[in-house]
């Protein structure tokens, strides 16, 4: 079975290209394809190069959970495995292959409709998966203060200037004055904590499910005023002059929104600023990708627009609605770029078949931002009849 260790390798090893014979591919697939600009063992960069025409059985008994499967087994290869995510995604696959033809379809509605996945039982789940998986790998991949959400790129040329400005353009958008108590939920490695704490003077309370971002977010904010605490969004308690939350309500779960905004309201002085940052669907769904939740994000749902406006209502409201997609979309390339880099550091550590997993993970995902599909979301809120009116600084 063919392993490389680049997306590239593919081509560069023979496979592949415009002299290679055509393959039969099964209707479905090819009604996508042809919608998509995508050939079979064609010459674009974005074109899908077959080592197995096993992959097509896969993909049709299991979609997307098939399709991210059989290239984490080498069964078909990309050298622009971006391109071709984002091509697919813009001839709306989901409508040629439509979800409701695969086995287990139902199933998962019925799971996602009927129990609460993100309940205070299952929360440090993804931590225990994801988050914890090891410090080197997400030491090497993201920036230096290990900020492991969308950049903004609008004044940047590279990842470390593009997450500083994020930084910084939070707390611009919070109105930070010295003193004020932030409440960061879900603070991660506390980057954006020790941030804040250095350059706007805040004291600031972090507060995140995964142990090893507790670990070394306390030891990053060593001898500055900043608490970090192993807690899930529910246990939070006190009134805070601020709030943001940064890539942690993808988390939460439309069983929970509610809750949610108003433990956040609970938590906010009445003259207080919200900023939730957050990675949004263009469509509402009822479930969510199968092989990021089986791989990537366990019990993860992307909200859309109209969930989060429907469920902060009478709590909250919408000063500034900031979308950042593309921004996205360039910063997962950069993590991508970084983290090939450093695989020849990893590989000892994480085996072939994760390469191809966290590449499936990273590309597929900028594809999804560029595509228009993704969103990423910066949303300022206030307190309903919170005195004063909201400026952006945008």
């Amino acid at each position: 079975m063919l392993m490389p260790t680049r997306p590239g390798d593919i081509i560069r090893n023979g496979h592949g290209g415009s002299s290679a014979p055509p393959v039969p591919v099964p209707g479905p697939l090819a009604r996508l394809f042809a919608r998509a600009g995508i050939q079979v063992n064609g010459p674009a960069p974005w074109d899908l190069q077959l080592h197995d025409p096993a992959a097509w059985g896969r993909m049709l008994r299991h979609g997307v959970l098939g399709f991210g499967e059989s290239y984490m087994d080498g069964q078909w290869g990309c050298e622009r495995l971006d391109e071709l995510a984002c091509r697919m995604l813009r001839a709306d696959g989901d409508r040629v292959v439509t979800p409701q033809s695969l086995p287990g379809w139902l199933t998962q509605q019925l799971r996602h409709g009927a129990m609460n996945l993100q309940s205070v039982a299952r929360a440090f789940s993804v931590a225990e998966r994801h988050y914890d998986l090891g410090n080197d790998l997400f030491a090497a991949m993201l920036d230096s203060r290990m900020v492991y959400s969308c950049a903004y790129w609008a004044h940047a040329d590279d990842l470390e200037q593009a997450q500083f400005d994020k930084l910084e353009l939070i707390g611009r958008k919070l109105d930070l004055q010295p003193g004020e108590r932030l409440l960061d939920v879900g603070c991660g490695w506390g980057g954006l904590a020790a941030h804040v704490a250095q350059y706007f003077g805040c004291p600031v309370v972090g507060a995140t499910v995964s142990q090893e971002q507790a670990t070394l977010a306390r030891e990053r904010c060593q001898g500055l005023p900043v608490r970090i605490e192993l807690a899930d969004w529910r246990s939070l308690q006190g009134r805070y002059d601020k709030l943001v939350s940064v890539g942690m309500f993808e988390h939460v779960g439309q069983k929970n929104y509610r809750a949610y905004f108003q433990r956040m309201h609970d938590l906010l002085q009445p003259d207080g600023l919200f900023l939730l940052h957050t990675i949004g669907s263009d469509r509402t769904t009822h479930a969510t990708n199968a092989w990021t939740e089986r791989y990537i994000f366990p019990n993860g749902k992307l909200p859309s627009a109209t969930e989060i406006t429907r469920e902060a209502e009478g709590l909250f409201i919408i000063e500034d609605w900031h979308n950042l997609a593309l921004d996205y979309d360039r910063t997962l390339m950069s993590w991508w770029q970084r983290f090939e880099r450093a695989w020849p550091g990893l590989r000892a550590r994480y085996d072939e078949r994760f390469f191809r997993m966290w590449t499936f993970y990273l590309l597929s995902s900028a594809g999804f931002f560029r595509s228009g599909q993704g969103q990423l979301w910066q949303i300022v809120l206030a307190p309903a009849g919170r005195s004063g009116r909201y400026r952006s600084v945008r």
